[in-house]
């Protein structure tokens, strides 16, 4: 075990995959030299040379579709995009081509991509620097999309995302970059597409991934101090969805809070809100809950506080829950 914020993980489990095997490249705007906006890739182009680590024009679509010629020729691509509102320009590439080519060919080519994407909020940024466009993806049929939230889940899940032969879209919490945490460098703990629980309790269950799954054991805590016992559940893979423990908690706790950044109208939670209500619906004492950004463009800086949800939204929420 060591301990690493999880920009350092992601940077070790880059490098773990590019040592294992020469077929996988880094693309992107600046992640060569610099070693990207964030220090993501820092020191891996002096490492692997500029054939493996590749700085790119600001042409998101050529990105992606350079990765998309690369992939039939055998190579394993990890584009980055440097911020969450800067992939909408290859959003034609990856809906209608990367997310259709296996099923278009009935299987005989895969597209063993990984598209990086830091995504939400919490660094004082503008628009298009703070966005949370998870929904978009986790929709396309033909995407794995995932989303990790601590250090260790970074460094295995960017591994397994490369490792597999679909592609995936690797949404990283940017506001999670720089906390530290324990890293199992022997072993992953988990499936890349598993969710888990990260907090036990028996009143009331918390679901959530990626940068507000700190906050909703931030909210257990708080509770806990108020003879409140709630469980926290980290959904992980937001496409495939790993159900079992996400309903499983619900069913012993009979009430559950659903909380992501992204706007609340046909966002994850709304899909997790219904199938738990399909699948756990004798169990449940109220409905789910849904804690989550307001429905506008992300706002300036000085009001993301209010735009983002924090332990006290949700919190009152796990009232709410109680007052049926």
């Amino acid at each position: 075990m060591t301990t690493m914020p999880m920009v350092r993980a992601l940077n070790a489990g880059l490098k773990q995959a590019m040592a294992d095997d020469a077929k996988v490249l880094l693309m992107g705007e600046d992640v060569g030299a610099l070693g990207g906006v964030f220090r993501v890739t820092e020191g891996l182009q002096a490492e692997f040379g500029d054939q493996r680590v590749l700085d790119t024009p600001l042409a998101e679509s050529g990105i992606v579709g350079a990765a998309i010629g690369l992939a039939l020729r055998g190579y394993r691509p990890v584009c980055e995009i440097q911020f969450d509102g800067f992939v909408y320009p290859a959003f034609d590439q990856i809906t209608s081509q990367l997310a259709k080519i296996t099923n278009r060919h009935q299987g005989r080519l895969s597209m063993p991509i990984v598209i990086r994407i830091p995504y939400g909020g919490h660094i004082g940024a503008v628009e298009h620097h703070q966005e949370s466009p998870e929904t978009l993806f986790a929709h396309t049929a033909g995407l794995r999309v995932v989303s990790p939230s601590t250090p260790n889940d970074a460094y295995w899940m960017i591994q397994q995302s490369i490792a597999s032969n679909d592609p995936v879209v690797f949404f990283e919490p940017k506001g999670r970059y720089w906390p530290k945490g324990e890293v199992d460098l022997a072993r992953p703990a988990l499936d890349l597409h598993a969710s888990r629980v990260v907090r036990t309790g028996t009143d009331a269950t918390l679901i959530g991934y990626g940068p507000m799954v700190s906050v909703l054991l931030a909210a257990a805590e708080v509770a806990a101090e108020e003879g409140r016992s709630l469980e926290v559940v980290d959904v992980r893979s937001l496409s495939p969805i790993d159900w079992q423990p996400i309903v499983a908690s619900v069913e012993k706790t009979g009430r559950a809070i659903v909380a992501h950044e992204a706007s609340g109208f046909l966002g994850l939670g709304a899909e997790i809100a219904a199938t738990v209500t399909e699948r756990a619906f004798y169990s449940l004492e109220a409905p789910v809950l849904r804690v989550t950004g307001f429905d506008i463009p992300f706002p300036p800086a000085r009001l993301e506080k209010l735009h983002l949800p924090d332990a006290d939204r949700v919190l009152d929420a796990v009232d709410r829950a109680f007052a049926y």
